[in-house]
This record gives C-alpha cells, structure tokens and sequence, in this order.
C-alpha cells in the first residue's frame, strides 16, 4: 500500500477513491467487526469512516487507515467516492443503499 495522505485534491480522478487517500477509521470497520455505516466527507476535505454504533467521539476508537483497506472489506463503499465535501453517507445496514444528506459538525454555528 502506498504511503498515506489525508489531504488528496478533490473531486478525484475518475470518481475512485486514491490508494494513497487516508481517513479517521474507527477500528471495528478496519477490523471488519462492524460494516462501515457511515461515511463523512467534512468541509476541511477529511474522510470519517464510521460503524454508525460506536462513539465517535472517543479517541481510541479510530485510527487513521487507507480508504482502500475499507473498500477491500466493503466494495460498495467506492460508490461514494463522488460525495462532495460537507456531506455525509449513511445506511441502516450493509446491504441498504447508501442516502446521502448534508452534513456539519454538532459544535459549528448555524
């Protein structure tokens, strides 16, 4: 795998996630203990990969991970490669499509 880099230029080539994009994983998606459920695309241009069950807020919970090693558990999470910055993918479950919404972080000003 190639080095990892958490500032990639967006939109990406050919709609694929880059092998050397790197996100915020929390580590039972990187385990495979639990499918990626939610997928954020923040307005800084960072990637959060998220079980959509475990706090994301706690710190030892994520590590920062290839979105390749994602894609390679759970193929259909390349379908969201496209997902303009500020914007969140979320699905009940692995199976379900995945809805796409706008998305903030809790603290920012309205």
């Amino acid at each position: 795998m190639s080095q990892l880099v958490r500032n990639v230029p967006f939109p990406f080539p050919d709609g694929k996630f880059p092998p050397e994009l790197g996100a915020v994983v929390q580590r039972t998606v990187s385990s495979g203990e639990l499918p990626a459920l939610v997928v954020i695309h923040d307005d800084e241009n960072d990637w959060l990969i998220g079980d959509g069950v475990t706090n994301a807020s706690d710190p030892a919970a994520s590590a920062l991970s290839h979105v390749q090693h994602v894609v390679d558990r759970d193929p259909t999470v390349a379908d969201i490669a496209t997902m303009p910055c500020g914007y969140a993918a979320r699905r009940p479950s692995r199976s379900a499509p995945w809805a796409i919404e706008e998305w903030r972080y809790e603290d920012e000003d309205e």
